[in-house]
């Protein structure tokens, strides 16, 4: 069974949530559906070339065809000629969109969510609060738990907690509704809160 640790306000282990058996049995497939979409959906799209027929130029053969000694050649514009147009470019009409329905989300999230409660790295708090506000005081956070990276996720993000996170490279403090699994799986740990994790094994 995947096992989610429950951290004390000092963050110390006191206990472990078990997971449902049925976030392990969600199969990897829908995690790997799932980030191929969130990923193709993050590509620019925005590579062009121009073809032979609109590259300026072209308008005179550039020599005889014949008596040169030389290939023929048509135009300037053609692809194997410096500044010509280029053959079989991109073009940026390309769609990347690639469909994952509603289910295949939550079973992704959930199958990622298993994953990290059976690495150990699935951590619960009661709240996420750094009252000070300050960057270091969030980043002692990462080095008390021994995590090179974490995913934090807060019910209801305060001031004083977006201050303190946003500064830290190896920290991304979200709120529930932008949690999904590339997110979980793009960071070595998970610190969530205990209400938001409960919500999501009741809405699972």
């Amino acid at each position: 069974m995947s096992k989610a640790i429950v951290l004390n306000e000092k963050l110390e282990k006191t206990s472990e949530i078990e997971l449902p058996s049925k976030f392990k049995e969600a199969h990897s497939s829908n995690l790997y559906l799932y980030v191929k979409s969130y990923l193709a959906s993050l590509r620019a799209n925005t590579a062009v070339t121009k073809g032979k027929g609109e590259v300026r130029g072209g308008g005179k053969k550039p020599w005889s065809q014949k008596g040169k000694g030389g290939a023929r050649a048509g135009s300037n514009r053609s692809p194997i000629w410096v500044g010509g147009g280029v053959a079989h470019g991109p073009k940026n009409n390309r769609n990347y969109y690639q469909k994952v329905n509603k289910k295949q989300k939550k079973l992704a999230l959930e199958y990622a969510l298993s994953e990290k409660a059976e690495n150990g790295t699935l951590f619960v708090v009661d709240s996420i609060n750094i009252e000070s506000g300050k960057t270091k005081d969030a980043a002692k956070i990462l080095k008390t738990l021994n995590v090179r990276d974490a995913l934090v996720v807060k019910e209801l993000i305060d001031e004083k907690s977006f201050y303190s996170f946003r500064n830290l490279n190896n920290a991304y403090l979200i709120e529930p509704n932008e949690m999904n699994a590339y997110l979980v799986t793009a960071y070595e740990a998970v610190i969530v809160e205990k209400a938001v994790l409960e919500n999501i094994v009741k809405e699972g």
